[in-house]
């Protein structure tokens, strides 16, 4: 028989012996799992598709913004912040992008700024008024035009950023693979591009106009002639803003505008009853309801190449 101070000698040893344990092991003493993913924090959809597609099973990818919110203008809470920070990569749009950005530091050494590259053709808009959707309150389009990726040689360029961020720290089968994606999905923007081209020289700078002014690099890259207003698909214009939009037309007779999204029945009606069609070229910038970045920009330019006669 054990005596009961003998038994509570061995019971206090236990316990002893399982506090002192590893933190690192399990109950059954081996090793825990511990992830070997890249923690992979992005400013925007975009970066979180090039990132996901190319990094693969290497990446596990986070992008926080909440799905009602432009990312563009989205605050990120403290806690967000500091996940952020502790990231092992940081992938940002740049042009002014995030501009929560500009208030708070992050690690150089994890950040990688993917328009960096061709900064030099950044477009600067001169913007007075102010406007709000979204829980994000009033904001401004002023200053740097920050839609880069809808200039598809653009997105090749922050998607090639991406490639060579992530190759840098993963391991050498990892990269050959990421190349071998970057290949594939450059292949594909390529194509988008030219589809687009063909429709800029079909259009043949005729007039368009834009419910949002978010589309400067896109009409750069394909020869839109192309205005914009203040206009948000789900809000129906008042005889205010269908004025303003009149007398736009005056000076740029444009036929078809332009949505981010889908518009509301009445807008398309409004829009009709003056003669102008509406086309949606969604840019994508938070995760889309249905399918990816790829599938949403190949029903954009199938949606362009149908409005304009594709032969």
């Amino acid at each position: 028989m054990i005596s009961r101070h003998l038994y509570s000698l061995i019971i206090l040893s236990a316990i002893l012996l399982s506090a002192c344990k590893p933190a690192d092991q399990s109950s059954s003493g081996t090793p825990a799992q511990k992830t070997d993913k890249l923690q992979v924090y992005v400013a925007n959809y975009p970066l979180k598709y090039f990132a996901e597609r190319l990094g693969g099973d290497a990446v596990d990818v986070k992008f926080p913004a909440p799905a009602d919110e432009d990312p563009a203008f989205w605050q990120p809470d403290d806690a967000t912040i500091n996940a952020y920070q502790s990231a092992d990569l940081i992938l940002m749009n740049g042009a002014t992008y995030s501009k929560w950005a500009e208030k708070v530091t992050l690690p150089e050494s994890k950040l990688v700024d993917t328009s960096a590259g061709f900064n030099a053709q950044f477009i600067e808009i001169k913007a007075d008024s102010t406007h709000s959707h979204g829980p994000g309150g009033e904001h401004s389009h002023n200053g740097t035009a920050f839609t880069t990726w809808l200039d598809f040689i653009q997105a090749i360029q922050q998607a090639e950023t991406v490639s060579g961020a992530l190759q840098e720290l993963v391991s050498k089968d990892a990269v050959e693979q990421i190349k071998s994606r970057m290949a594939l999905l450059k292949a594909e923007l390529e194509s988008f591009n030219q589809r687009l081209l063909t429709c800029g020289s079909r259009l043949n700078h005729a007039p368009l106009v834009a419910s949002h002014p978010v589309y400067h690099y896109w009409a750069r890259r394909y020869g839109f002639n192309l205005q914009s207003v203040l206009w948000e698909p789900e809000v129906v214009p008042d005889e205010k803003a269908m004025a303003s939009l009149k007398a736009l037309l005056a000076k740029h007779p444009a036929k078809w505008m332009i949505w981010e999204g889908t518009p509301a029945p009445e807008s398309v009606a409004k829009l009709e009853a003056i003669g102008v069609k509406s086309l949606v070229f969604d840019p994508c910038g938070n995760v889309p309801d249905e399918g990816d970045f790829m599938s949403v920009m190949k029903a954009n330019i199938d949606g362009f190449e149908k409005a304009f006669h594709r032969p």
